[in-house]
């Protein structure tokens, strides 16, 4: 099993169709859940994807669209259903918590758990979540309202140890962690062995970034530069870059072009406009531009 995967529960955009769901995806990370955005069906979707509930204890929220906002307060309930106990932390636009407060006043008193409230600016690319498998970072995007995506940096992982050099220097097990994380070992006899040779190199951290929902912005570019994977919206095919640009949203070639420009690794596009029965015609348009762009569907998985 991988250590870092990205599950699509909903990729449409705000008006309902019956062939997707609104935004909401799980950032999987050494066995931890995040979710990113939370609109209508997204519990829903987690009992599909027999994702656990307990495992999901940050909750991280673009922008106060509904499509992007209108699954937290059921969600929440669910929770509560379960017996949850541990604080629950969503993070995302001040007026988020105007909107929830009410709600969870109202229908969900006596809840075992707190809601905890973390203000974002999403003018602002800055650090607004660490623990201890991962930093998460505000992506400033142009949308009609304050709106932003977030870059999710692995943190990296302890050296491997090689077994044959700890045994035949004799090396305590006391010692075995610290040499992991980057300690050299000094022998009965006073010898430096240096950690390059007790260890190799783990693989280098990993990093996802979520852009929807903006306009065509080339200023993230910097902040998203060659990430391992970036999901970026692509509501309209270019024909319909009016409109695009009258809702400011992106076109799948737009999506394509921010890929090319920051030299990511793989892109997925979503966020369909209903208006498309085939969203075929948006993969090959971003695909003329980036080759091998992943068209996003509920209950798409892909490794980080």
């Amino acid at each position: 099993m991988t250590d870092f995967e990205i599950h699509i529960l909903g990729c449409g955009s705000a008006l309902p169709t019956t062939r997707h769901l609104s935004s909401s995806q799980i950032v999987k990370l050494r066995d931890k859940l995040y979710m990113i955005d939370c609109g209508e069906g997204t519990q829903v979707q987690l009992r599909r994807m027999h994702m656990k509930f307990g495992r999901l204890n940050h909750i991280f929220i673009s922008h106060m669209h509904g499509d992007h906002c209108f699954g937290l307060p059921g969600l929440i309930s669910t929770l509560g259903m379960l017996g949850r106990k541990g604080d629950l932390f969503i993070h995302g636009p001040k007026e988020l918590e105007d909107f929830l407060e009410p709600i969870l006043n109202l229908f969900n008193k006596g809840l075992g758990f707190q809601v905890c409230f973390h203000a974002i600016d999403p003018t602002q690319h800055t650090l607004v979540m660490e623990d201890r498998s991962v930093k998460v970072y505000s992506i400033p995007l142009h949308h009609r309202i304050p709106t932003c995506g977030y870059l999710f940096e692995e943190k990296a992982k302890e050296a491997h140890l090689i077994r044959e050099m700890a045994d035949f220097y004799q090396i305590p097990v006391r010692l075995l962690q610290g040499i992991k994380r980057g300690d050299d070992f000094i022998t009965a006899e006073g010898e430096v062995v240096a950690n390059s040779r007790l260890t190799r190199p783990a693989e280098l951290p990993h990093r996802y970034a979520y852009c929807s929902d903006t306009a065509f912005f080339p200023e993230i570019v910097p902040i998203i530069h060659g990430v391992n994977l970036l999901y970026h919206e692509a509501t309209f095919a270019k024909q319909d870059i009016a409109r695009a640009r009258e809702t400011n949203h992106s076109t799948a070639a737009q999506a394509a072009e921010i890929a090319r420009r920051a030299e990511v690794k793989r892109l997925i596009i979503g966020h369909f406009s209903a208006r498309y029965e085939d969203e075929e015609v948006l993969r090959l348009e971003a695909d003329s531009i980036f080759p091998g762009t992943i068209l996003a569907n509920e209950g798409l998985v892909v490794t980080v």
